[in-house]
């Protein structure tokens, strides 16, 4: 056995000394956040950008400050939905985020590239060395809640959020299908191992509003989602519809003008964290 270097960066043994804040990143000096929320989901096509968007805006309008940092690096679609086309800026050695109309600040790799359009073809760790980038290089001014759109599944980069940001907790976003145990189990069990709490479940495309009498329709079934949050005891903290309004706000780049008031329980867990 190896000596003890007491640098538990460079050391890859399982001791008792070891101290899981040894790893967490500072921000920029520059920087002051109070909060960081991840937002997962164990797998693509849930929503997880959208939900991430919709509750930062929800949180703006309740006066307070809040940022994006779009960990999804590999496909960002957060200065999309909300209509972002000018690149970050800089300042000496610090990166400046992008502001939304209503004062959202974000940092996305899309506000970096020449072209938004333009793949990002890079290895786990030059991506998850991107994300730390975004916590470390970027100068995010006065932010209450700093939302982390994170990409699916358990790989590099949640696994670098988790260990380098002090995150408060995580939004677990998913869809009403079968597999949704599965698919929250993983997610779950990841933010257990890395001591991270859980706020609660998100489930999008729950249901369907009947134009014409309101009633809710439920075309992939009712009650999945809320008994995976039973089973993990964790709280479900929304069910989103599918609504086409929603589709076209993110498609537009107008997702501070759409109102989601079935998002409104997940906006109070998130806040009460303050």
């Amino acid at each position: 056995m190896s000596e003890c270097t007491h640098d538990c960066s460079t050391c890859g043994a399982d001791c008792a000394s070891r101290d899981p804040a040894s790893f967490l990143e500072k921000p920029h000096e520059l920087s002051n956040i109070k909060k960081v929320i991840g937002v997962v989901s164990g797998k693509g096509g849930v929503g997880k950008s959208l939900v991430t968007s919709m509750l930062a805006v929800a949180m703006n309008r309740r006066g307070r400050r809040t940022a994006i940092l779009d960990a999804d690096v590999t496909g960002p679609s957060i200065p999309k939905m909300f209509g972002l086309k000018e690149k970050a800026g800089a300042t000496g050695d610090a990166l400046l985020p992008v502001v939304t109309k209503t004062g959202i600040e974000v940092m996305s790799v899309n506000l970096l590239l020449e072209n938004e359009d333009d793949p990002v073809v890079w290895r786990g760790p030059v991506i998850a060395g991107t994300v730390k980038q975004f916590w470390t290089d970027v100068i995010w001014n006065d932010v209450d809640f700093l939302f982390v759109d994170m990409p699916p599944g358990t790989g590099d980069v949640p696994l670098t959020v988790f260990q380098s940001l002090p995150v408060d907790g995580i939004i677990v976003v998913t869809s009403p299908q079968e597999l949704v145990s599965v698919i929250v189990s993983k997610a779950v069990k990841m933010a257990g191992l890395m001591d991270i709490p859980v706020l609660g479940l998100v489930e999008n495309m729950s249901f369907v509003k009947c134009p014409d009498c309101g009633k809710k329709i439920f075309p992939f079934g009712e009650g999945g989602s809320a008994a995976v949050a039973l089973e993990f005891g964790i709280p479900l903290l929304a069910q989103l519809p599918l609504d086409r309004d929603a589709s076209r706000a993110a498609d537009t780049g107008t997702i501070e003008l759409y109102t989601a008031p079935e998002l409104d329980p997940a906006a109070d867990r998130v806040e009460s964290l303050l």
